[in-house]
């Protein structure tokens, strides 16, 4: 977990505040109509640690890639992912984006942790509150000279709302060039290939499995593909908030609704602490905490609006520290199995006697 942990908006009740506005409003007010107004949001700022000056060097080694299941910096995974984008030489910049700020303490979080690192020449915190940020000229040319860029804990619908603007492809462009990105946390859920977005609040396990269409159950598609991990679901904070019913569902509802290729689709849970630091090959090792890949490779027997999920023969991997995982050569074994019927789960959804004669 972070340290200072970013203001987040409790999301489950976000409909629920926009409601107890205004009829707060109406009490106020006579006459008229009531408008849902957005808080007043501070302007994009801008904190940079280190050199003032852009590392300079024509080629990187990556790209890398690391998924974090709270928000904070794991030193362990980054620390690999600076490596390996410099290939073991000079030093390199890092953009963190955030959407709030830290409620208390630095706020730089994430700055402060990359600086203590080898091989870093510098890292930027960019708090962008508004949509249009991902616009902001200045926050997309530190992007761009970076080789690295973070997206911070806190809400992933804020991030996914840069969709549309240049953010997006600048992104995408330090990790064309050899090198990187990840995030914790919202920042995890962010870089996969499906995105919970949580856009109309956060679900439960199981108001999931109760119904995979749940109003809450939102998704958004096409912000990044990165090499190697297409098809994946990320999902965060995995066995301290119960997470495993969720994914489930969300991989259930990617395969029914057409959200992935191929007919499979990736759940990756990563526990508060864990961290998966992925490299240019497709091979995520493991620091930390637990992590979870949970397969669906065939259509969900009954996944409908209003009704509870049905789906046989989830395969789900469990990785502990120093593990490893091909998402390049992604493998057809060491898997346990678990199904729901009606929306209830076959056992432990956390521990399972793996399938070896596959």
């Amino acid at each position: 977990m972070r340290p200072f942990p970013r203001t987040t908006p409790p999301a489950r009740r976000r409909a629920a505040h926009r409601v107890a506005t205004c009829v707060a409003a109406a009490l106020a007010v006579v006459a008229g109509a009531c408008v849902q107004a957005d808080p007043a949001e501070a302007a994009a700022s801008r904190i940079r640690l280190g050199s003032s000056a852009d590392a300079g060097r024509a080629t990187w080694s990556g790209p890398a890639f690391t998924m974090n299941g709270s928000g904070g910096i794991v030193s362990a995974s980054m620390t690999k992912a600076v490596d390996a984008i410099r290939g073991g030489t000079g030093s390199l910049d890092v953009v963190v984006l955030a959407a709030s700020t830290p409620s208390s303490g630095s706020r730089t979080p994430e700055c402060d942790a990359v600086m203590r690192l080898s091989g870093i020449n510098s890292c930027t915190t960019w708090t962008l509150t508004r949509a249009s940020d991902g616009n902001n000229a200045q926050a997309n040319t530190d992007i761009r000279n970076a080789e690295f860029v973070y997206f911070a804990g806190g809400d992933q619908c804020k991030y996914a709302a840069w969709k549309s603007t240049s953010l997006r492809s600048s992104v995408q462009s330090v990790v064309a060039k050899g090198g990187g990105a990840g995030g914790g946390s919202a920042g995890h859920h962010i870089n996969s290939s499906v995105v919970y977005d949580a856009c109309r609040g956060s679900i439960t396990s199981g108001e999931a499995l109760a119904d995979p269409y749940d109003a809450y159950a939102t998704f958004t598609t096409g912000m990044f593909d990165w090499p190697n991990y297409a098809g994946t679901i990320n999902d965060s904070h995995f066995v301290t908030r119960d997470r495993m019913g969720r994914t489930m569902a969300f991989v259930a509802r990617a395969l029914q609704d057409g959200l992935v290729t191929g007919g499979k689709a990736w759940g990756v849970g990563v526990e508060e602490g864990g961290s998966l630091f992925i490299d240019k090959n497709g091979l995520a090792t493991l620091s930390g905490a637990d992590t979870y890949v949970v397969l669906g490779d065939h259509q969900p027997e009954k996944a409908v609006p209003g009704q509870p999920l049905t789906y046989s023969g989830f395969k789900i991997w469990r990785l502990t520290s120093g593990q490893t995982f091909d998402f390049k050569n992604r493998p057809t074994c060491g898997y346990y199995l678990r199904s729901v019927t009606n929306g209830v789960t076959d056992g432990s959804l956390y521990s399972g006697t793996p399938v070896t004669g596959c």
